[in-house]
C-alpha cells in the first residue's frame, strides 16, 4: 500500500491482480486512463502551451447565478487567448474541417435545424479527416476489440454521425434542434436565459477574437488556489450572448480528434443516461462526463479534479 499525500491517492498492488487508483474514496478508471494517455501521445495536432498558444488567466471569477451576464463580476480585464497560431489552425486538416462547422447552427433551442447539402459535406469531410488521424485509428480498433463498432470505416463513420451530428429535439414540440456537436463544440443558448454546452478551446478563441465572448474568470476548485497557464485542462466563467455561463469545463490546446476520441468511448461504453469517468490523463486527474439523448451525445464536458501542478496546492 502506498500513499500519495496532499492527494490523498492510495494505490494497491495485490499479486497479479489489477490495480485500482483511489481518489477521495472515488475509483479511477485504471483501463480507459492508458487508453487516453496513449491517445494523448498519439496527439500530434495537440497545440503546446507558450508555443502554439499562451493565455491570460487573471482573476478568478465570482460566484454568479445563470442568466443575464450583467450580474457577473468581471475577474478578468483582458481576453483569456492572449494569442493562438492562426496559421497552424488553418493548415492542420482537421482544426480547418472542424472550423467550416461551427457557422453552420442557429443556437437557440426551439429554432428548427435547417441542414443544407453544402453543410452535410462539410460534416463528412470533417469526419473524413478525423479517420486519418492515430488519435481515432486507435479509439475504432479499440471499440471494435470491445464489440462497440464495427470494422468496416464507413460502418464506423456512419455510427459517429448519428452520435454527433444526427438532429433531435431539444426545446419539445420545436422540431429538431440541436445536435451533440452543436451543443458541445459550438453552444446553445436556451430560451435567453442559460448557455449550454459550448466546452470547445477553439470555438472559445474563435468567439473571443470578434468580440462575441467576455471572459470572465477561472473558476478555482474548493480550498484551492490559482490553475497554471500551462495547464491544458480549465474551468471558465465567460459571458455570451448577452448570458453569463457560472462555470464550464474545457481542455485547451487539444485538437478536436481527441475530444471526438474521449467522448464517443465513453459514450458508447455505457448505456446511462449520465456517465462520469475519472481518469487521470497526463497530469491531471479528470472526470470525463457525457449525457446521453437516446443514441446521440447531449452533452459532454471535462471536470478537472486535480493536477499536480504545486500552485494548486
Amino acid at each position: 500500500t502506498a500513499s500519495a499525500g496532499k492527494l490523498g491517492w492510495v494505490s494497491f498492488l495485490v499479486s497479479r491482480r489489477p490495480y485500482f487508483l483511489v481518489l477521495f474514496g472515488s475509483t479511477i478508471n485504471h483501463d480507459l486512463s492508458k487508453l487516453f494517455n496513449e491517445l494523448w501521445d498519439a496527439d500530434v495536432n495537440r497545440f503546446v502551451p507558450g508555443k502554439d498558444y499562451t493565455i491570460a488567466l487573471q482573476g478568478k471569477a465570482g460566484f454568479v447565478q445563470p442568466g443575464n451576464s450583467d450580474a457577473a463580476r468581471d475577474g478578468a480585464s483582458e481576453p483569456l487567448f492572449r494569442n493562438v497560431n492562426e496559421e497552424r489552425l488553418r493548415n492542420t486538416k482537421t482544426y480547418a474541417a472542424f472550423v467550416s462547422l461551427l457557422d453552420n447552427y442557429e443556437t437557440s433551442t426551439g429554432v428548427a435545424e435547417v441542414v443544407t447539402p453544402e453543410e452535410t459535406a462539410e460534416n463528412n469531410c470533417f469526419l473524413d479527416a478525423i479517420l486519418e488521424t492515430k488519435v481515432m485509428k486507435i479509439v475504432h480498433q479499440y471499440l471494435v476489440n470491445k464489440n462497440l463498432s464495427k470494422s468496416n470505416l464507413q460502418d464506423f463513420k456512419s455510427q459517429l454521425y448519428t452520435i454527433w451530428f444526427q438532429l433531435y429535439t431539444r426545446a419539445e414540440g420545436k422540431g429538431p434542434d440541436s445536435c451533440g456537436f452543436e451543443h458541445v463544440f459550438v453552444g446553445e443558448t436556451k430560451q435567453g436565459q442559460d448557455i449550454l454546452g459550448l466546452h470547445n478551446w477553439v470555438q472559445f478563441y474563435l468567439q473571443e477574437k470578434h468580440n462575441h465572448i467576455d471572459y470572465k474568470g477561472y473558476v478555482a476548485r474548493k480550498k484551492k488556489s490559482r490553475p497554471d497557464e500551462d495547464d491544458q485542462v480549465l474551468t471558465l466563467q465567460f459571458s455570451w450572448k448577452g448570458l453569463v455561463k457560472p462555470m464550464g469545463g474545457s481542455f485547451i490546446g487539444v485538437s478536436p480528434e481527441f475530444e471526438f476520441a474521449l467522448y464517443t468511448i465513453v459514450f458508447l461504453q455505457s448505456g446511462e443516461h449520465c456517465t462520469r469517468e475519472k481518469v487521470r490523463i497526463e497530469e491531471y486527474d479528470i472526470q470525463i462526463v457525457v449525457y446521453r439523448h437516446g443514441q446521440h451525445i447531449g452533452t459532454a464536458y471535462p471536470v478537472l479534479l486535480s493536477s499536480n501542478n504545486k500552485d494548486l496546492y
